[in-house]
């Protein structure tokens, strides 16, 4: 989740602007970049309870701590909520779950340099105030009312919302960590190309990086609780947009999709103003309830983008959301896996060649049957397995075209080991854990935060 955005305070009179601002994101193939994005649990290291806002050993001593190494303290009502450096940012989910948005680098290389260096960063203040971090997808352990709420805004007006229109929407907001990458485009249809090959791989993405296995420290039957959530949070903003499919599909639809997801606030002079439910399309003729007779600013746009949250998400760029956190490997693994596949012209054209035929039946089987069944999940005449192993080949051949290589020589496609051994043993890191859990753990979830642990 975002924190208020910096565009500028441009009032909106025309529908048009709205569609000129995704076409802005438009960009030469020199140009892309890559942003790295995720999440991770913390806990204190004596009864492994999730640290709170306040306090020596809290979230906000953290991030003061981080400060030490250059990053530049944001604040909201006079607390330290997130901080900045460099174009990159670290900010709070709703439950404290600490979040590293990277900045817009060029190779895989740098951004798992980048994430790296965070890690490292963030081990040396935890460690001062005997706190740890974890990544996964799910919260093992704690319930939902064991978990913390951050001081921020935004989280209050969701917080009271979320309950009205699905019934896990609160743990999404408090128990769940991603992984996600954020990936440019050229033009409007490579937009949509992109879009439509993602989407439907989405799912497969999902399958190779499950990892949330369990619920207040027993297995819960999933491979992915983090995206089974998903399917009853809000399905007025989740989801697997069908429509991108269809023809026509472009900037102008994708905006009146937005245009229909509900609000939850709007961002003005320091305070965010309750719109819960209320219509951005009557926020373009001043007739918003919350604040009759103003007009929304591009900034208030920027804001609404961030909370659509589909299984890929348009803004300036292309945002892959389907996978769970997990250990670094796998953070720099993710983006790996999507640069492969849509950075190079000829593995871009292998992956559409390999999802062009799936139906809307069957993209929506994919969602709705991984979470559970994880690569095991039957597809067609074989498993999701099948679909792993030729995404993954056409990644591989695609950084290795790309040929951007580090200072020893290798290319990217080295990122993708960990996913390789996943592909070749046909076991998730879910099911890694769950065979810890009841062999050598003895039924306790406890030892994750130690195995796991950055």
């Amino acid at each position: 989740m975002s924190s208020p955005s910096h565009v500028a305070e441009t009032p909106i009179t025309d529908r048009n602007e709205l569609v000129a601002t995704l076409a802005s994101g438009e960009k030469p193939k020199a140009q892309w970049r890559i942003g790295t994005e995720h999440e991770k649990f913390g806990f204190r290291l004596d009864d492994l309870r999730p640290p709170t806002f306040d306090g020596d050993r809290g979230i906000e001593a953290l991030l003061k701590g981080l400060t030490r190494f250059g990053w530049d303290p944001v604040q909201e009502g006079g607390r330290t909520i997130a901080l900045l450096r460099d174009n990159a940012s670290v900010t709070l989910e709703p439950a404290g779950q600490l979040e590293l948005s990277g900045a817009a680098v060029e190779t895989i290389h740098d951004t798992c340099v980048e994430t790296g260096t965070h890690l490292n960063e963030v081990a040396q203040v935890a460690g001062e105030l005997q706190l740890g971090f974890l990544g996964m997808g799910f919260q093992p352990k704690w319930t939902r009312d064991e978990m913390p709420w951050m001081p921020k805004g935004r989280y209050k007006i969701m917080r009271e919302y979320m309950p009205k229109v699905g019934t896990l929407g609160l743990d999404m907001m408090t128990r769940t960590c991603t992984v996600q990458v954020n990936l440019d485009y050229a033009t409007e249809a490579d937009m949509v190309k992109k879009f439509r090959v993602s989407l439907a791989l989405q799912p497969i993405a999902t399958a190779l990086f499950a990892d949330s296995p369990f619920t207040e420290g027993k297995p819960n039957g999933y491979q992915s609780y983090r995206s089974h959530i998903w399917t009853d949070t809000d399905n007025d903003r989740t989801g697997m947009l069908d429509f991108v499919f269809e023809d026509g599909f472009g900037y102008e639809r994708y905006v009146d999709y937005l245009l229909d997801v509900p609000m939850y606030f709007s961002y003005r002079d320091g305070k965010y103003h309750d719109a819960s439910g209320q219509s951005f399309r009557d926020f373009m003729v001043g007739k918003l309830p919350v604040l009759p007779g103003q007009l929304p600013t591009l900034r208030d746009w920027s804001d609404h983008m961030t909370t659509a949250f589909p299984e890929v998400r348009l803004k300036k760029y292309l945002e892959m959301r389907g996978a769970d956190a997990g250990p670094w490997s796998r953070l720099c693994a993710l983006p790996a896996f999507w640069v492969g596949l849509l950075y190079d012209d000829a593995a871009l054209d292998a992956a559409w060649d390999l999802v062009r035929d799936f139906s809307l039946v069957e993209r929506n089987v994919l969602r709705d049957g991984v979470p559970k069944h994880g690569l095991k999940l039957p597809f067609r005449n074989g498993t999701v397995l099948d679909l792993a192993r030729e995404a993954l080949k056409i990644a591989v051949a695609g950084l290795k075209r790309r040929a951007a290589r580090n200072a020893d020589g290798q290319d990217e496609s080295k990122f993708l080991e960990v996913l390789q051994e996943i592909v070749d043993s046909g076991l998730t890191p879910a099911d890694r854990k769950l065979a810890l859990f009841h062999g050598e753990w003895g039924g306790n979830i406890d030892p994750v935060f130690k195995a796991f642990a950055y």
